[in-house]
């Protein structure tokens, strides 16, 4: 199942989520640079700099610096991607459905949330595998947060999803509860799966990076629906 649209207008641009996403092709041009003046080994130790490395991070902690530069990485990584594949499938979500979360937390609120997010979840997997030296890139735990969020905050909304049904496909319209707690099951049961399978050849999915933003998404789309019930709603002037 593969969101394609919704059906959940906004009252505003969402300005902050096309920034995001122009950052994200930015910073995967200026990885195609390195990649173009320097091979491979210039790109691995970009990404290696730049992305969250768990053993690198655990050590500077444990030494007692926190406020290092493996600390930024925590944000720096968000915006760093393994190829195509993973550049355009995280940024059709997060043009998906960061919209209606930033309409609804307004923009510097979101910014700041997608930001969180994003670090929440690249220490999820920091906590699963601390001894780590893979690096972990990529914006999907701070749209995994924004998934998060969207499915607390709009359930209901409709997803035009494209389904594959063996070697047939087909455009349904499914409610957001569906799709999103499907995706998170998904994550769920491989990030268990891989629970202790150690791969030394190269990178994979940070499945609980993605856990852990989403599930602290949806925390904050509790609170916020909290906040809301205990405000009650607007009472109208009376005009006239």
């Amino acid at each position: 199942m593969i969101p394609l649209r919704d059906a959940n207008p906004t009252r505003s641009t969402p300005i902050v989520t096309v920034a995001l996403i122009v950052a994200c092709f930015v910073a995967f041009a200026f990885e195609l640079g390195r990649l173009a003046s320097g091979g491979t080994e210039a790109l691995d130790a970009f990404v290696t700099e730049w992305g969250i490395v768990p053993a690198e991070l655990t050590a500077a902690w444990s030494s007692g610096s926190v406020m290092t530069a493996e600390a930024l990485t925590l944000i720096t990584s968000q915006f760093l991607h393994g190829g195509w594949l993973h550049l355009l499938g995280n940024l059709l979500f997060l043009w998906i459905f960061g919209n209606n979360v930033e309409d609804r937390l307004g923009r510097f609120r979101f910014l700041l949330f997608y930001l969180v997010g994003g670090a929440v979840a690249g220490l999820t997997q920091v906590a699963i595998d601390p001894d780590s030296t893979i690096p972990t890139i990529g914006a999907s735990g701070a749209i995994a947060a924004t998934l998060g969020a969207y499915l607390v905050l709009f359930p209901r909304a409709r997803i035009t999803s494209l389904v594959f049904l063996g070697f047939f496909y087909q455009l349904i319209d499914v409610p957001a509860v569906i799709v999103l707690v499907f995706w998170f099951a998904l994550q769920l049961i491989d990030g268990l799966a891989s629970i202790g399978v150690t791969d030394t050849a190269g990178g994979g999915v940070a499945f609980f990076a993605h856990i852990g933003g989403f599930v602290f998404g949806a925390a904050i789309g509790l609170v916020l629906n909290a906040v809301g019930r205990r405000r009650g709603p607007a009472v109208p002037a009376a005009v006239g």
